[in-house]
């Protein structure tokens, strides 16, 4: 510190508040955001944490200062004990009797025209035909006239019989046992088939945990004032965690195959992942490729997610950049 001039010295000020910050935000996975929810926030923000350590150390490397150390060893340290942010290498097989599987929150087709065009819910259409998955699992869904996606098999749910918003999941292959965990106090939910392909029964979750309420084209996140926003953060955080557990409650019942898919509100970087993935595989960890993108933000933030029991093999894994929600869909084929 003493050979550094003075801006220098504010600027090592601030790389090392930064530091601190991702290296605090290594234990998110493992403290709930019951205890600490305040501290929960911070696992939105590990993207841009690393992004502000990668900056700092190659600012002190093209100055040839030591002070790099101090972001690149915490950049290491997460590199080998964090879920990847960025995949340099993709995984492609080609497998016939692979599942594809596709989950997408549809933002209930811009029924209220969030999105300045009319032809939304045709384009969400045309897309899913295109690709055409074997499973297809909607959050934010929204029961429209004349909605055809050309799946014989379907399961539908809203929260209420008046409602028309809710999950959906859609099979080519039989549904032959479905229903609801119900949530309480919240409009989100999670629903799950049993879909019969062969002779295998595979069981297919669909996650909708509590939002968080961001509206992210707006100042301050839509809210008058920072603690109002903490607290609609701490707010979500804890719903997520009774949801998380319902959800593992739930799921320790079923002990065959199984896929987890879904918008969980929350990034890899949290307790709620770290809680549902548990002796799972990662669909974008397994075979995908750079960010795995799948919200739609000038920061790469990946809430959605798939998931398999351990057994599965996953074949490869895509992140479509569709702007016709504020999600973007993800794909991945699965064998067993």
């Amino acid at each position: 510190m003493k050979k550094l001039s003075i801006i220098n010295k504010i600027i090592y000020l601030v790389n090392i508040v930064v530091a601190l910050l991702l290296l605090s935000s290594y234990l998110l996975p493992f403290i709930s955001p019951e205890r600490l929810p305040v501290l929960a926030i911070l696992s939105l923000l590990v993207p841009f944490l690393i992004f502000a350590n990668i900056v700092f150390s190659v600012y002190w490397l093209l100055f040839f200062k030591r002070q790099f150390i101090l972001s690149a060893s915490i950049l290491f340290l997460g590199w080998i004990t964090l879920t990847p942010i960025y995949k340099f290498f993709e995984k492609k097989s080609v497998s016939e009797n692979g599942l594809t599987v596709m989950s997408y929150n549809v933002r209930l087709f811009n029924h209220w025209e969030w999105i300045n065009d009319d032809k939304i819910p045709e384009k969400i259409n045309h897309f899913i035909q295109e690709k055409s998955p074997d499973i297809l699992l909607f959050q934010d869904f929204y029961t429209l006239v004349n909605q055809d996606f050309n799946y014989k098999y379907h399961y539908i749910n809203t929260k209420t019989k008046n409602n028309k918003n809710g999950l959906a999941i859609y099979s080519k292959f039989p549904i032959i046992n479905s229903g609801s965990l119900d949530l309480k106090n919240t409009s989100n939910n999670i629903i799950f088939a049993d879909i019969l392909k062969g002779k295998d029964t595979i069981r297919v979750y669909n996650l909708h945990l509590q939002s968080l309420k961001l509206k992210t084209d707006k100042e301050n996140f839509g809210q008058e004032n920072s603690e109002k926003l903490v607290s609609i953060l701490e707010d979500g955080f804890k719903k997520q965690v009774n949801q998380t557990t319902v959800f593992l409650e739930h799921e320790r019942n079923w002990k065959g195959k199984k896929i987890i898919a879904g918008d969980f509100n929350n990034t890899s970087f949290s307790w709620v992942y770290n809680q549902i993935s548990k002796n799972k595989k990662d669909a974008f960890i397994e075979a995908g490729k750079e960010f795995g993108k799948t919200y739609n933000y000038w920061f790469p933030l990946r809430i959605d997610f798939i998931l398999t029991d351990k057994t599965a093999e996953i074949q490869d894994f895509s992140s479509f950049t569709k702007k016709y929600s504020d999600h973007f869909p993800i794909l991945t084929k699965i064998s067993w």
